[in-house]
């Protein structure tokens, strides 16, 4: 269907790592829109932002926000407030692209990685569609082409996860701790120097908040709950881009030089992939990026169709901002 009119579009939490890096992409990707409205909370309201070059002041983010005609709300303002809020947006009209972990796990709320399964957007029955969590993403976009070729039954995450992927006071906490000032803000330890296998608190299971959404994730995206999966999320003091060592057990044999093949041509992916030449994908050049990267791609000899990837990504832009954009971008064709 091809839309008749351009979407009223607005961003909630505006002014945060997230919600600023939301407009960055919007801008990039020339998104469209006949109306831009800016939220956040009473402590940002006022604000002022620069975009394409028209100034838009923030707006405080009410009951009453979503009163004016709005299509696609794209949230990145916590869990709480999205669980409040999503609602009051959803039931005036507009569909929510959410990214906090509210939602992700409704049965009737989508979680979509536009890559994998766009088709899941048609299934937003509260008017929600949710962001995956940001290294869940990236593994998923690596982790499709495979799992459609091949079948896997055993994924094994081993995260390294950047600093940003905490917002604002991560990224403080280590820049203060460079310089021998060691805040412990974001973490329960100073960062810098240290990683810390503790993202998210921890569960009666042992596992951290964190490493649950992964396995639970993995499962809802791909609609294979069979898969046994398991993962150790860590930060690490890195700035930008989350890395990640995936172990996968495949349902069939395969050839590394065909995987390979399969992965460069992948919707998404870029494969850097030459260890004679010490290339593979590295946090600080694929910071900036919206692809997700794959290397170290060989064979585990210790179990039968074993795998092994090394993935790194932007959290905050395909783990986050762009992943969300991208799914508005699906959702266009669908207004009229």
């Amino acid at each position: 269907m091809i839309m008749k009119r351009k979407p009223n579009l607005a961003v909630v939490g505006a002014t945060g790592l997230v919600g600023s890096t939301f407009l960055n992409v919007l801008e990039e990707r020339d998104f469209p829109f006949e109306n831009l409205y800016l939220m956040a909370s009473a402590k940002s309201a006022g604000k002022i932002v620069a975009f394409r070059g028209k100034d838009y002041r923030v707006e405080e983010l009410t009951e009453h926000s979503f009163d004016k005609p709005i299509d696609i709300a794209l949230f990145s303002a916590g869990g709480g407030t999205s669980e409040k809020f999503s609602p009051i947006a959803a039931a005036n009209g507009a569909v929510v692209v959410d990214n906090s972990s509210a939602w992700r796990m409704d049965v009737d709320v989508p979680l979509v990685v536009p890559e994998v399964n766009p088709e899941a957007i048609a299934q937003r029955k509260k008017g929600i569609i949710a962001n995956p969590n940001c290294s869940t993403i990236q593994a998923m976009v690596a982790l499709k082409p495979i799992y459609d070729k091949y079948g896997i039954k055993r994924i094994i995450y081993s995260t390294y996860q950047a600093v940003s992927g905490s917002g604002l006071k991560g990224i403080r906490d280590l820049e203060e701790g460079l310089k021998g000032n060691d805040l412990k803000a974001a973490y329960p330890h100073p960062i810098a120097g240290n990683c810390l296998p503790h993202i998210d608190v921890f569960l009666d299971n042992g596992y951290t908040k964190e490493e649950m959404k992964m396995i639970d994730e993995t499962h809802k995206i791909l609609g294979d709950a069979r898969i046994a999966v398991t993962a150790t999320t860590v930060r690490v003091p890195v700035f930008h881009s989350h890395s990640e060592s995936i172990n996968v057990e495949l349902e069939k044999a395969f050839d590394v030089e065909e995987v390979k093949k399969l992965l460069a041509n992948a919707p998404g992916l870029v494969l850097v992939d030459n260890p004679a030449n010490d290339e593979y994908p590295l946090a600080r050049e694929t910071a900036g990026r919206d692809e997700v990267f794959i290397g170290r791609v060989r064979r585990d000899f210790s179990v039968e169709n074993g795998l092994n990837l090394w993935v790194v990504a932007d959290n905050i832009r395909k783990g986050a901002a762009t992943n969300a954009v991208q799914i508005a971008e699906k959702l266009l064709d669908a207004l009229v």
